[in-house]
């Protein structure tokens, strides 16, 4: 295993940027930035040995500080939407900022991706990692009491990246971090997504209205374009005739995952059919984000001049059911003081013949 950091630039205030990067005995690498806790790199052979970075982002702070479609970025303090951009905790209502029609989106505009955190790299062995930290402020992004925030990237002998997210508050607020990465098993800059395959242990999925705010159903995925409970091309059923695929220019949508209550499990499965790269994902969380990059946009430049454009990466974040502090009967990332957040996702990548 190794370790090391090096400069990754400057921010537009002037702000040094370090890249840590850590590698593995088998040549797999995966990089990280201070900006934003961003997920940059992530280096894993195809069945011939041939290795290519299967995660979609940019070569500079400037990208990663505009970054509209949150490349990368380690969201907080909530992720995905909240309705009305509101919500109520004992009894003492919230107002957001509205960045997304009339809800809020990863938290708004002030955008955690554009915060600086302290990183700092270690090995043990379980493997080499980076450990990013940050204060988030009563206040900040509109949201009340001081929290303690940290997520630890570990990069393991068997090709697998931990994010162990980990944060601690003085009040009621709602914690609830993902890691919005965009995959693209045959690599970074090489096309569309469509072809490959992926598997979702989800029986059911929380519909959304035409902004994408969860109308507190809990659907079967049976019959339905959001059945990935076996193994199925992306491209298959993207653009079929259903009104939730239309609102969402595709696949954006939270699959209820199944066995909520278990710890740790499988989550979901993608694989290049061509290249033979594979990934399983894992997560003690209850719901994944399954999102094609309907709204990809080449308004920056991505690592090697890659034209990043619609459905050219794919989105797995693990998290609570988006808008769940705004429906009663949802289990809702509402932490109080004396209790902390705590949870584990990890990508593990191999190689699958099929």
């Amino acid at each position: 295993m190794s370790v090391q950091s090096r400069a990754f630039g400057t921010t537009k205030s002037g702000k040094e940027v370090t890249e840590f990067i850590l590698t593995n005995r088998n040549g797999t690498s995966c990089s990280f930035i201070d900006l934003g806790a961003a997920w940059v790199t992530m280096k894993v052979r195809d069945k011939n040995g041939v290795f290519a970075d299967v995660v979609i982002g940019y070569d500079n702070p400037e990208a990663y500080e505009h970054n509209p479609t949150s490349c990368g970025e380690c969201v907080g303090r909530n992720a995905n939407r909240i309705g009305g951009a509101a919500f109520t905790l004992d009894g003492v209502r919230y107002q957001l900022e509205k960045n997304n029609n009339d809800n809020n989106l990863h938290s708004g505009p002030d955008k955690w991706v554009s915060h600086m955190f302290s990183g700092s790299l270690h090995e043990d062995e379980e493997g080499s990692s980076v450990t990013f930290t940050k204060h988030s402020a009563d206040g900040e992004q509109g949201f009340p009491a001081n929290v303690e925030f940290a997520v630890t990237y570990t990069l393991t002998e068997d090709d697998a990246l931990k994010i162990h997210y980990h944060a601690e508050t003085d009040g009621t607020t709602l914690i609830n971090p993902t890691n919005h990465a965009y995959f693209n098993l045959a690599g970074d800059g090489s096309g569309n997504i469509l072809g490959q395959l992926v598997q979702i242990n989800a029986d059911n999925f929380t519909p959304a209205d035409e902004w994408s705010i969860p109308t507190g159903e809990i659907r079967p995925v049976e019959g339905t374009p959001f059945d990935f409970r076996t193994a199925k091309p992306v491209g298959r059923d993207i653009d079929a005739d259903d009104e939730q695929l239309r609102y969402g220019k595709g696949y954006d949508h939270n699959l209820a995952l199944n066995d909520p209550d278990t710890g740790i499990r499988l989550a979901a499965v993608a694989k290049d059919p061509v290249s033979g790269r594979c990934m399983k994902v894992y997560t003690d969380l209850p719901g994944l984000q399954f999102y094609t990059g309907n709204n990809l946009k080449n308004t920056c430049v991505g690592k090697n001049d890659a034209d990043y454009l619609p459905r050219t990466g794919m989105c797995f974040e693990t998290q609570y059911f988006p808008d769940a502090v705004n429906k009663p009967d949802w289990k809702a990332p509402v932490f109080r003081k004396g209790e902390a957040y705590d949870s584990v996702t990890v990508y593990a990548f191999g190689i699958d013949d099929m």
